[in-house]
């Protein structure tokens, strides 16, 4: 069945945006699992994605309930929505790739809940919120290295940042931005060269915003073609690699405490 287009990036897009990426993430779990080489082949990538948008879902889901269940306003504005989607991506981050989606979400969320009497975000809001998150991100890690999801999300970000339009258009062009990215990481990346695959989290980071571009334009992307072979990333865990200069990332006591101040 077709999703419906959200004119506005709304508490229900939020909503729906939610849903789609746990599906998407779903769908993309083990092979981004099998791709997983940097910065250690633990195998678990897509797992850890999946883990942490799923805690973002319900997180949303609760405050939706919370509505139905009461007698006042239809549902959640989109303050609210944008708040819990981060809350819950921050509390449920899973690994340092749960880590940084969580970041990308909170940024987003300090852009979309920045003013309590907006019902909707449009165009200009979406390319700000894009920003936002790449940069937050950024700021989340010790040392970032290019070639990995910081890169996909800047380049989502810099794509947005060029697109004049509403929501749907800005979307695309991150989405289309992450994927030229993500292509060229290998060539970034020594250990993804060598695996012939591409950055996992980066992969992962495509799926979420194909999933918002379904949202905001009731369009499906095509689906990211499979790179490199379902074995690879156990095939590195046995053999104990781990990549020198791999990335620090804020671990889940600071991320509870970022939590807790995005309200």
């Amino acid at each position: 069945m077709a999703q419906v287009p959200q004119t506005f990036f709304d508490a229900l897009a939020v909503r729906t945006w939610c849903g789609l990426a746990l599906e998407a993430l779903g769908r993309a779990r083990e092979e981004i699992d099998a791709i997983n080489v940097y910065p250690v082949a633990d195998g678990d990538t897509g797992t850890n994605l999946y883990l942490t948008v799923e805690s973002a879902a319900a997180a949303v889901e609760a405050v939706c309930a919370g509505y139905a269940a009461g007698s006042g306003a239809a549902g959640p504005t989109l303050t609210e929505a944008a708040r819990a989607m981060a809350h819950g991506a921050l509390i449920g981050a899973r690994g340092n790739s749960g880590t940084i989606l969580a970041q990308l979400l909170r940024g987003m969320a300090q852009v979309l809940a920045a003013d309590e009497d907006t019902a909707h975000a449009d165009g200009q809001a979406l390319r700000l919120a894009l920003r936002r998150a790449a940069d937050s991100a950024r700021q989340a890690v010790a040392h970032p290295v290019e070639g990995t999801v910081l890169t996909v999300a800047s380049a989502a970000a810099d794509a947005a940042g060029g697109a004049e339009g509403d929501c749907g258009t800005v979307a695309r062009a991150a989405h289309q931005g992450a994927r030229a990215a993500l292509a060229a990481t290998p060539g970034q990346l020594a250990v993804l060269k060598r695996a012939g695959v591409v950055d996992a989290g980066g992969r992962g980071l495509v799926a979420v915003l194909a999933a918002l571009v379904e949202t905001l334009t009731g369009e499906k992307p095509e689906e990211h073609a499979r790179v490199g072979h379902a074995e690879t990333g156990t095939a590195y865990a046995r053999a104990g690699h781990r990549e020198s200069g791999a990335p620090h990332v804020r671990g889940a006591t600071d991320a509870r405490e970022a939590a807790h101040a995005c309200g």
